[in-house]
């Protein structure tokens, strides 16, 4: 599965997600907000990196859609009527997964920004004595897309590999 990141104005982005399982997704926006590090890329490289199998990303790519909409309007027609019928059993490790990737952005994203001097100190929930092993891959990673990323034009896109 590739996912495309396609810069918009100010801290907007788009999202294309191309995959082989699945009806084929319709880009969608993502929720801005950080200049150097788009929301939804620091979660591709949380759950790549700590190998989170059921976040966003991994069930994407298994073939759920996830917050995206079918590109193909009966596609979309029918996942719209399977939501509104089928309730989905509450899965604990899908569940689990997904907090630990929110905790897991939560740590990676100041400590990225500290190093790099866009802050001065960690928030006081994370704790530099307790920041686990996985976030200096996580934040190697963000190095790897974060000056990029800001470096783009409007237009301008990143293809990350899941």
């Amino acid at each position: 599965m590739h996912v495309v990141f396609t810069k918009g104005p100010g801290t907007s982005y788009d999202i294309a997600v191309h995959r082989e399982t699945g009806p084929a997704l319709a880009p969608r926006n993502g929720p801005g907000g950080h200049p150097y590090l788009p929301h939804d890329l620091v979660h591709l490289l949380v759950e790549a990196e700590a190998g989170i199998r059921l976040g966003v990303y991994g069930r994407l790519a298994a073939g759920d859609n996830g917050l995206f909409w079918p590109a193909d309007p009966a596609e979309r027609t029918r996942a719209n009527r399977r939501r509104k019928t089928k309730r989905p059993r509450p899965n604990p490790e899908a569940k689990a997964d997904m907090a630990r990737s929110e905790e897991l952005a939560g740590i990676a994203v100041p400590v990225w920004e500290l190093r790099h001097g866009h802050t001065r100190e960690l928030p006081a929930y994370v704790t530099a004595g307790e920041i686990p092993p996985v976030i200096d891959r996580i934040v190697s990673r963000l190095d790897e897309y974060g000056e990029r990323w800001h470096g783009l034009p409007v237009g301008g896109s990143l293809t990350v590999a899941w």
